[in-house]
């Protein structure tokens, strides 16, 4: 999913975070999870024989039936009436002879190149042939609609058929602090690339071009090449996604403001524009983009993996751990030609420790409550697989107390630290809290809100439906280093492996800050799935009255 980030060491307070029992001690605070088990399914499931572990390839067929094999071995149950796999009903969509996406009509005409300068493709699931022809393109600065916050970038203006040039994050990404229209420098969904495409589709846009921007982005443009590029993978749907807009995609932000400055405008000027309230969609003159491509679509049924250690004396209240499985397969290649992006981080790690924690529970004796391990699919296409088991649970919501998500654990040593991503918003915290203690380690805030990595993974699918979800990442206040070897590190891993083919398994790795994690997932969820609490949202947060409403009914 993402590379590890920077952390200030900063103290939870358990009095923020309390529910009941906070006083107990960890309840199993010396599982310890094998990391040789890590090590060998890591190594199997990165290896090129898994095809860099695609959505409805060879390699998902093997990572499948390599976990239900584990499970099994293990003695856990199928957690879906008797089977191991959840069918995700998706649309593998390969775009093809892609034209150059041109913009005429201004000063000048503006050309950018598919894949170096442009990516482009459609959620449409029957469309073969995208023809976007001389269509008016419309500056949409953000491209919010936010009714609550007085915020509308489309006030005033009507896009239909049209082609909405959008900027990505927040107009407050840059804030120092935490307040402001949307949440300062931490990131809101209306950040994120998917509602900015949801948005436009809603505004009846036949095309939406989000600009690249590194910092608001959270990435360079090598990652967005290689991860809309090669076939793609979308929900199905029964009306075929015909409600989106045809074409969406990214530009580089140089060829953003040569377009600009070919219908008589500056692009630094506009988006200076855009950051304030009140900012009026603005039409670039009589500039009209132009983009086609064919498309080769396939349906297939790609699957989570679910399996059930059962609760002794509450089996009907379940406890939920996740992670990916899938990475993006084939992918733009290496200088010596290697195309296969492994994913060994990008979440062989996460996947792995599923197994790991589900045999350590084993060892341990069943819990209370049960215990589900849910491995999901196409995270790398926009959270397809967990949004698939958000809207058809196998397990009620309402029974899930909460749960744990893991995606891309460190493999750079052991840390002070971990990184909770939306720290400050369950009572989970408090679980986290005294597992650490017993490590002597603490938990700290995100450095970088800004890039919004809570909307970036599996969690925020299970979020949306009220369930307390707990997502850390391995600290870099390392112990061997402290914080600049930890910064060099992800910093290394962000820009020579991250989505890329170089994301591979290296027997090197230093283990001991992958154990350090695990034993806190361990802990976590050993603790959630023995006690009678019923961990909550904090008052005021954005996911409390979904699950208020839905416990309400018990």
């Amino acid at each position: 999913m993402r590379s590890s980030i920077a952390a200030i060491a900063v103290l939870l307070s358990l009095a923020a975070c309390s529910t009941e029992g906070t006083d107990k001690p960890a309840a199993s605070a010396t599982g310890a999870p094998s990391i040789d088990t890590m090590k060998r399914l890591v190594e199997e499931l990165s290896s090129d024989a898994y095809e860099g572990r695609a959505p409805g390839s060879a390699g998902e067929e093997k990572t499948l039936a390599l976990l239900a094999k584990e499970f099994e071995k293990l003695g856990l149950k199928p957690g879906n009436k008797g089977s191991w796999f959840q069918d995700v009903p998706l649309v593998e969509i390969t775009a093809k002879n892609v034209s150059p996406l041109s913009f005429t009509g201004g000063k000048g005409s503006v050309t950018a190149a598919y894949g170096p300068e442009m990516v482009v493709g459609t959620y449409r699931t029957t469309q073969k042939h995208i023809d976007v022809k001389d269509s008016p393109v419309v500056f949409v600065g953000y491209g919010i609609n936010a009714p609550e916050k007085g915020w509308n970038d489309y006030a005033g203006v009507d896009v239909k058929g049209k082609t909405v040039v959008i900027l990505v994050n927040d107009p407050d990404y840059e804030t120092e602090g935490l307040s402001g229209p949307f949440n300062g420098r931490a990131m809101t969904y209306y950040g994120r690339w998917t509602y900015k495409f949801e948005e436009a589709a809603r505004q009846g846009a036949a095309a939406a071009i989000i600009v690249h921007d590194t910092v608001p982005a959270a990435y360079g443009w090598n990652v967005v090449q290689s991860s809309w590029t090669g076939a793609q993978h979308v929900a199905d749907s029964a009306n075929g996604n015909a409600d989106q807009s045809a074409a969406i995609g990214w530009m580089q932000k140089d060829k953003a403001a040569a377009l600009f400055a070919s219908a008589g405008m500056d692009l630094t000027a506009q988006m200076a524009a855009a950051k304030k309230k009140g900012f009026k969609a603005v039409p670039l003159g009589n500039v009209k983009a132009n983009v086609s491509f064919d498309n080769t679509l396939r349906k297939h049924s790609s699957k989570n993996v679910v399996a059930l250690l059962p609760g002794k004396t509450r089996p009907d209240e379940y406890v939920l751990y996740s992670a990916h499985w899938d990475h993006l397969g084939h992918c733009q290649a290496a200088p010596d030609g290697d195309d296969i992006c492994n994913g060994a981080v990008d979440n062989a790690t996460g996947t792995a420790a599923l197994v790991a924690l589900a045999e350590a529970n084993v060892k341990a004796g069943p819990t209370d409550r049960s215990q589900v391990f849910l491995a999901v699919t196409a995270e790398e296409s926009g959270l397809l697989g967990s949004a698939y088991y958000g809207n058809n649970p196998i397990y009620p919501f309402v029974k899930t107390v909460g749960g744990v998500n893991m995606d891309a654990l460190s493999v750079a040593g052991e840390a002070k630290n971990v990184v909770v991503i939306g720290k400050g918003k369950s009572q989970l915290d408090a679980y986290l809290d005294r597992a650490l203690k017993a490590q002597g380690r603490v938990a700290t805030t995100e450095p970088t809100p800004e890039k919004g990595y809570y909307y970036r993974s599996d969690h925020f699918s299970f979020a949306k439906h009220g369930l307390p979800m707990l997502y850390f990442e391995g600290g870099e206040d390392l112990v061997k280093g402290g914080t600049n070897a930890g910064m060099a590190a992800a910093e290394d891993y962000t820009k020579n492996r991250y989505h890329g083919p170089k994301d591979e398994y290296d027997p090197n790795w230093d283990w001991t800050g992958v154990l350090a994690d695990l034993k806190i997932y361990y802990t976590v969820g050993r603790d959630l799935a023995s006690t009678t609490d019923w961990p909550n949202w904090m008052d005021g947060d954005e996911f409390r009255a979904i699950r208020d409403k839905d416990r309400a009914g018990q």
